[in-house]
């Protein structure tokens, strides 16, 4: 950083639903996760030019006693399911 402190950490933004239980709110928002050391996103900078990703993550929530946060130890990323071709055998007309 210019400061001279160094960094060694990935942060993740998961798009996460509103809590709707009480009928007051719909939709999503982004939270912030970390996900381990800045080598991380080395398994991911790939992914960078095609905008978000659909992944399966690997959380656990943890507490120190008087707080608890959730953690992701890891991400894996899924193929989004293809539209069909037009005219195919499974197409639309």
């Amino acid at each position: 950083m210019d400061n001279g402190q160094a960094f060694d950490s990935t942060k993740v933004f998961v798009e996460t639903d509103l809590d709707a239980s009480k009928d007051t709110a719909f939709g999503t928002a982004t939270a912030e996760y970390g996900l381990g050391k800045a080598e991380e996103y080395q398994k991911y900078k790939h992914l960078a030019g095609s905008g978000p990703f659909m992944a399966v993550a690997e959380m656990e929530i943890v507490t120190n006693g008087k707080m608890q946060k959730t953690v992701i130890h890891s991400l894996r990323p899924v193929e989004a399911a293809r539209a069909p071709a037009v005219g195919g055998k499974n197409g639309v007309a």
